[in-house]
This record gives structure tokens, sequence and C-alpha cells, in this order.
């Protein structure tokens, strides 16, 4: 299910429901540790951290960790390693970064970014912004997205925000108004770049990107480019790879080049672009689409090379296990060895699955998650 219409049964299923403050009792489940490969105690990578959304309403979001120097993965480490914070990690988990010493986690209906310290996942404090999207960092300072509203869809639905943040006293800054509902956000040189998706507000989506000058912390052009966007991703040329989700009805969903030089766009690409991870010249783009006109779901995976900007046409998945695949959600490429980790989030209310590839597409693992796992971030190794 795209991301946008999961959103909105979420939004409907919570309806009426009163969110405890605390946690119903003193009861704090414990991480599940599962080996599923062999540990490589000199990786260059020593884990991944998985952020798993958990349903909205419920107060599930989680945080688990793959070990590559023990092959074992953690599943659910932030509650016992924190028993002092009230409602653990909140609800819904909706990005995570690594910059720095620091792990942020943006908690988006919980309204905060819970910043960890990124060796143990011991709490070190939290950022207060309401509906909280997405995180990116440059030249010491991290970069919120925020819808600025509460979660509801309306037309009425108020202009989104960017705030900055210091990540050395973890206080706001500066803020600028950008576009409808703001999403992914991308650096390139001194610009920001902002996916204004305009979601709450169906039908009448926003359909640009925002550019931020970060030295004046001001919004110096809106790009046109499509409804309901989504994603930014840069690649090393300067180019920003930017996906709209259409409306699931007439407009389908399209992948999008922008060029930063001329801050319009170049090329377009049309493939179902739900989620993309670029890694070398290579983007890994998955689709996942849902048709309010057929009620039916198409699942696509491609693959494309950003210096040439050409559809490769090939499936990154190359030994038949996305037929396993009920609903991709997430992926991203390991740097170093080139494996490519997919996540499934199957019905959207239950445990997930991490499937880790090699760099061929053939799998070597996977394990099970928590609910909705959609977001990942590498830990280097400190040898």
């Amino acid at each position: 299910m795209t991301k946008q219409v999961k959103n909105t049964y979420l939004l409907l299923a919570a309806i009426g429901l009163v969110i405890s403050s605390c946690r119903k009792d003193s009861t704090i489940v414990p991480s599940e540790l599962v080996p599923v490969t062999t540990p490589e105690p000199d990786a260059p990578y020593a884990g991944m951290y998985m952020l798993n959304e958990g349903n909205m309403g419920s107060n599930k979001a989680s945080l688990d960790y793959f070990d590559y120097t023990t092959g074992i993965y953690k599943k659910n480490i932030f509650a016992e390693r924190n028993p002092t914070v009230v409602k653990e990690l909140g609800d819904v988990g909706n990005d995570v970064q690594i910059y720095g010493s620091k792990l942020y986690a943006v908690i988006n209906v919980s309204n905060k970014v819970e910043v960890m310290n990124v060796a143990n996942t011991k709490s070190l404090g939290r950022i207060d912004i309401l509906n909280c999207r997405y995180i990116t960092f440059a030249n010491g300072k991290a970069y919120v997205s925020s819808y600025a509203g509460p979660v509801k869809i309306e037309a009425n639905a108020p202009i989104g925000f960017v705030a900055e943040v210091d990540t050395s006293t973890l206080q706001v800054t500066r803020k600028v108004i950008v576009g409808y509902q703001p999403e992914e956000m991308a650096v390139v040189g001194n610009k920001l770049y902002v996916a204004n998706s305009g979601g709450y507000r169906v039908p009448n989506y926003d359909r640009t990107v925002s550019v931020i000058d970060l030295l004046t912390f001001t919004e110096t052009k809106k790009i046109d480019v499509a409804i309901n966007l989504d994603r930014v991703k840069a690649d090393s040329d300067g180019d920003i790879y930017v996906t709209s989700r259409g409306d699931y009805r007439k407009t389908p969903s399209k992948l999008f080049v922008i060029d930063t030089k001329k801050d319009e766009v170049k090329k377009t690409f049309d493939i179902g672009a739900s989620n993309l991870f670029i890694s070398g010249d290579t983007a890994y783009v998955y689709g996942s689409e849902f048709s309010y006109n057929t009620g039916k779901w198409v699942i696509s995976y491609n693959m494309i090379n950003v210096k040439t900007e050409t559809l490769l046409n090939t499936n990154f998945i190359t030994d038949g296990t996305e037929k396993s695949i009920k609903m991709p959600y997430g992926v991203i490429v390991n740097p170093a060895t080139k494996e490519i980790f997919v996540t499934d989030a199957k019905d959207y209310v239950s445990s997930g699955t991490l499937y880790c590839f090699d760099k061929t597409g053939k799998k070597k693992w996977s394990a099970i998650t928590g609910d909705i796992p959609g977001h990942m971030v590498f830990v280097k190794s400190s040898k």
C-alpha cells in the first residue's frame, strides 16, 4: 500500500481512540536476539538500525538492530535500554538517521525527534516538533520537515515548515515556511530541497519542491514537479530524484530528476516509484501503487543508472524472492558490500520482515521485525 493511502486508513481507524499518556504497566518487553547470519567481526559497517513505524494510535514505534559483528538481529531494543522513557519511542516512527555520535528517530504522531547515543541507544533528549516527518543534516545543523498541524485530512490543512536544529544543543534555531505537508529532503551544496505533498488536502495536492537557501534560511524558489511528492534523494553529480505518488486514480506514480544547477526538472521516468536508494551510480527503486479504480496493487522493482540517467529495466531481486514480499516498504544498500536490504510491511498490522540480498540480488537471510519496518541507517565500524 502506498504510504499516503496507508496513513489514510490508519487515521480513520484511530478516530475515537484515547491514547494513554503512560505505559499501561511497568513491565518492559525484553528485546529478542535471533542469529541470522555468519558473524563478521571486521565488517566496515558494524550494524544497521531499523525503525519500525508501528500502527497509528497504538504507540508501537520500535527500534531494531542488526549486528554485523555477531550476525545477530536484535528486535525491540529501545525500551529495555531506556526504562524511564514514558511511552517508549512513541507513535509512528517515520525516519531514522545518524549524524556524528547521535542517532535521530523522527516520531511523527508523538511530535518529537528522539535523540540517542548511536553506540548504545541511550536517550540523550528530544526535539519537540509538531507532526514531524523527515530529517537531514548539514554543517552541524539538523533539518526537520513538519506538517505544522494535527493529523487530520482537511481542505484547510496548514502550510508546512522546516525547522533548523542545532545538533549540539538540540534547540530549534530557525524555521522556514515551505509547501503543504512537506516530506523528505536532500541537501546539495548550500541548498535544501523539500518535497511538498499536500497529502492532507486531497484532492488538492501540492506539486512543488521548495528550494531553501541554507545561509539565509529562506525559500528562494518552488519547482513545479507533480502532485503528491514524497521521497527525495541526491546523487553524486548534484541532481536530485523525486518521487510522485500520484492520486491513486487517474494520475500514476512517477520519478523525476531535478537539475540543481538550474533548479528545474530535466527528466521523467514513467515507473512506479514509492521509494528509492542511490548507491554509487545506481538507484534502486520500488513501486507499490494502489488504485481506487481497480482496488488492486501493482508492485514493481527497477534500477536506474544515475550517471547516464537511463532505466536499466532490471529487477534488483534476481532469485524470485520478490514473490514472497507482500508489501515492499523500505530499501537501503550497504555502501561497502553492496548488499541490498528490503523490508516487507505485509498487512500493516503485524510483524514485518527484513530481507538481505547480496549484490547480485540473491537472498542471504531474513529476519522478523517490528510492525511496519521501513527506515534504516548503517552504523560505521569504530575499528
